[in-house]
């Protein structure tokens, strides 16, 4: 390859300088332009003295300069205006060769994307089999590409899961506190995905964690100020029901109940102190997802003595809105958790 790493080189379609930073595979590099990575084709960049040298040479070759009326105005140059579209995860796969020549992936380059006017602090985790391999917890600006880690595409086979919690770097009252994304990614579906790839020639794929950041559900109205109180008092109230859905706060599908995932002061309290936070939480959650029209809810509640676990098949005996709900061994969460399916 006539490229190594820290060569100087420029981007042929754009002029842009930049430096090789990494080898993807024998017919694409990762390079750097202005603070930001992104792999390209061999042949879609150069040394950067050929154009130094061409553009050098038309200058002694230069003709007599003719009269130009300078009064003409002169085209202005848009340049790229930069598309907010959400948060993105990329996916890159590094391909290797073996004593064969046949070309194989070695591992996937995971990157975060934020195409958004906003800055976050995110929490990522990576899980294999339900099991933590990989945690992480930065920060992305906006318009930033932030290389995570690396994957070994073997673990790609035990299903995988890609978790974030996004929180905004600058609070806003007006913006929801926290914001949770999660993808899961099939074995079969990650092959398409990758000869997709080299039938077109492309260097990723990726999926989208959200499109824009979630608003703070409006508090309630509470005393002289709640609806039947205006009304009361003469006044005419009017909302459209249709858009209540959006001043919800974020549903999850997955909610852990361990005490120490709910607060850091758990150690003083009394047994029945922990039950009813637990109670309360799950109770929440259960009415975001029905609010959400969620088709179903995961309710980690642990072993133990089973008393959460009886609380909570308790409560859901009673609830209307349960199709269904069982405890069984999940390859995650063994006998520590329990899935309901709704009905609308």
């Amino acid at each position: 390859m006539k490229f190594q790493i820290g060569d100087k080189v420029v981007i042929n379609h754009s002029n842009d300088d930049g430096v090789v930073v990494d080898f993807i595979n024998d017919k694409m590099v990762m390079v750097e332009v202005r603070g930001v990575q992104f792999p390209v084709y061999l042949d879609q960049i150069d040394f950067p003295y050929f154009r130094d040298f061409t553009k050098n040479k038309k200058i002694f070759e230069q003709k007599p300069a003719k009269v130009i009326n300078e009064n003409l105005k002169r085209e202005k140059i848009n340049k790229a205006e930069k598309v907010e579209n959400g948060v993105w995860l990329y996916f890159s796969p590094i391909f290797d060769t073996d004593e064969f020549g046949d070309e194989y992936v070695e591992k996937l380059k995971i990157q975060l994307i934020n195409n958004t006017h906003y800055a976050f602090n995110f929490e990522y985790e990576l899980k294999l089999l339900g099991n933590a391999e990989f945690e992480l917890k930065n920060n992305i600006q906006p318009f930033e590409n932030f290389h995570i880690h690396d994957v070994a595409y073997e673990n790609m086979n035990d299903s995988p899961s890609f978790d974030f919690v996004f929180s905004l770097v600058q609070e806003n009252p007006k913006m929801a506190d926290h914001f949770e994304a999660h993808i899961k990614i099939k074995t079969k579906q990650l092959f398409n995905k990758i000869e997709e790839l080299k039938k077109n020639n492309l260097p990723h794929f990726s999926h989208i964690l959200f499109e824009n950041y979630p608003v703070k559900p409006k508090e309630e109205v509470k005393d002289t100020f709640s609806l039947d109180a205006l009304r009361n008092k003469g006044f005419k109230v009017l909302y459209d029901a249709k858009d209540a859905r959006k001043h919800l706060a974020p549903p999850r599908s997955v909610i852990d109940l361990h005490i120490e995932k709910l607060t850091d002061r758990w150690k003083h309290l009394s047994n029945f102190e922990i039950l009813s936070i637990q109670l309360k939480e799950f109770e929440k959650y259960f009415d975001l997802s029905v609010s959400h029209y969620q088709p179903s809810l995961i309710v980690i509640h642990g072993v133990g003595e089973g008393i959460l676990r009886d609380e909570i098949h308790n409560l859901l005996k009673y609830k209307k809105e349960v199709k269904s709900f069982v405890n069984q061994y999940h390859p995650n969460y063994g006998y520590g958790a329990t899935e309901i399916f709704f009905k609308y």
